[in-house]
């Protein structure tokens, strides 16, 4: 048997319900960030995203700009300070050249291909 379809037993048609209260977070959100920091520190914590951005430079920068808040402006309206200076810059490209496989093909320190390659 079928139900008339009427306008007080249309589907969308009752009150909602109360709903969850405002600012409440949803329960299986917070289960699996908490499963996830979880499994973070089991595979060595800060440790294990140092070698990750070492590794997949392009995934860990994906991860970095999803967490960071979006700032367009600096102090007090200036501009953006990275606080990055010269002699970490070289550390890190020495760093890289010593390790080539972590970011792709190998280079010599002027930064050109190998000759062989």
């Amino acid at each position: 048997m079928t139900v008339k379809q009427t306008t007080e037993n249309a589907i969308g048609s009752g009150k909602a319900g109360p709903g969850r209260k405002a600012g409440v977070p949803n329960k299986n959100t917070t289960l699996v960030k908490d499963m996830i920091l979880q499994a973070l520190s089991m595979a060595g914590g800060a440790d294990y995203l140092c070698q990750q951005a070492m590794e997949s430079p392009a995934s860990f920068l994906t991860l970095v700009g999803k967490l960071l808040p979006m700032q367009h402006t600096g102090a007090e309206g200036g501009p953006i300070l990275t606080g990055v200076v010269s002699s970490e810059l070289e550390a890190f490209k020495n760093r890289l050249l010593q390790e080539p496989t972590a970011i792709g093909s190998p280079r010599d320190a002027s930064g050109d291909e190998p000759s062989g390659a």
